[in-house]
């Protein structure tokens, strides 16, 4: 069951329609989706649902998350997207 979901969470973080979260968040997934907690697992599938562009924003720093996604997952996201070689630069390429 977890490797379903595992499977599907992957999916869905490739594919959210907003490339540079895209970017962020299927090579995140991929890496390391596979050693989550279901806790870290359930707050992902919570960011996958949230609106695109306020993820990007709580991803990249530009706004504070609510407390409600101001997670362990996240901060685990926003420091595998500081470690991507290209996190000095806008993954928009603006």
């Amino acid at each position: 069951m977890e490797e379903t979901r595992l499977k599907r969470i992957i999916f869905r973080a490739w594919r959210r329609g907003f490339r540079e979260a895209d970017l962020i968040f299927g090579p995140f997934a991929q890496t390391h989706g596979p050693s989550l907690s279901s806790v870290d697992l359930d707050d992902l599938e919570a960011l996958l649902d949230a609106p695109d562009q306020d993820v990007y924003d709580w991803v990249t720093g530009r706004a504070p998350p609510p407390p409600a996604f101001d997670t362990s997952i996240l901060k685990q996201v926003q420091a595998f997207k500081a470690a991507l070689p290209i996190a000095s630069g806008d993954l928009s390429g603006s």
